[in-house]
């Protein structure tokens, strides 16, 4: 299957359209569905952190309550720690803020452009920086920047994303029979045909500095990547 990126309905709505926000609580529900929360936290245990890590972002961080899972796994073991949260729109809900306020987490919600954010001085360094369903968006020109911006800012990149394949774009067409709106139905098999296989992202990762990279399907609709910076 030819990888193709199309514009998905979700990106275009207002953060509090009421199409938006039913279609945001379907991405939690595929989540869980696709276990990217177990899958996330499995990726940032293979990391050589420090304990614990000082700084995450999440770039393309919707409503937060993804990372809010991730944040509740670890919370036990890594306090004091900041957490960014970067999307171009602040979907995030004050009750999902006071949720990583009460785990201890230091949270701050960056909404612009993820290129911005990342070209800034005033981002600083992270531990780690992770994605979720986020990088399929783009193409390979834009994808290819955005992974070099990223290797500038972190020691350890993490991404779940969709896997580009007949089983996963089949089911993706059946998102409705588990109550998906109309927009998550839109949404669901182009972001399958947006997504990877084989070793693309690994492709299209910087080589200037010397990385330990890692990129395989996990479970059955998921294609995983990884970067982490060799110490010299």
């Amino acid at each position: 299957m030819k990888r193709a990126v199309e514009p998905e309905w979700l990106d275009e709505l207002p953060a509090q359209d009421p199409l938006a926000l039913a279609s945001r609580r379907d991405l939690q529900r595929l989540n869980r569905i696709m276990g990217h929360g177990g899958t996330m936290c499995g990726l940032l245990q293979l990391a050589a952190l420090p304990q614990p890590p000082r700084r995450i972002v999440e770039l393309g961080a919707g409503d937060g309550t993804f990372m809010l899972q991730i944040a509740r796994h670890f919370a036990p073991a890594w306090k004091n720690l900041e957490l960014v949260l970067v999307d171009c729109k602040d979907a995030v809900s004050d009750e999902t803020r006071r949720s990583f306020e009460r785990l201890g987490w230091r949270t701050e919600i960056v909404a612009a452009d993820v290129f911005d954010f990342l070209k800034k001085p005033s981002a600083g360094p992270a531990d780690a920086m992770i994605a979720n369903l986020f990088l399929h968006q783009f193409s390979g020109e834009h994808l290819k920047r955005l992974m070099r911006l990223a290797a500038e800012r972190t020691l350890f990149f993490a991404a779940c994303e969709p896997r580009r394949a007949g089983l996963p774009l089949a089911f993706s067409r059946l998102v409705g029979l588990v109550g998906c709106n109309v927009v998550t139905r839109n949404d669901a098999p182009l972001s399958v045909r947006a997504g990877f296989a084989r070793r693309e992202l690994s492709a299209l990762w910087p080589a200037r500095t010397p990385w330990r990279l890692r990129e395989c399907g996990a479970k059955l609709f998921t294609h995983t990547f990884l970067a982490e910076r060799i110490a010299s």
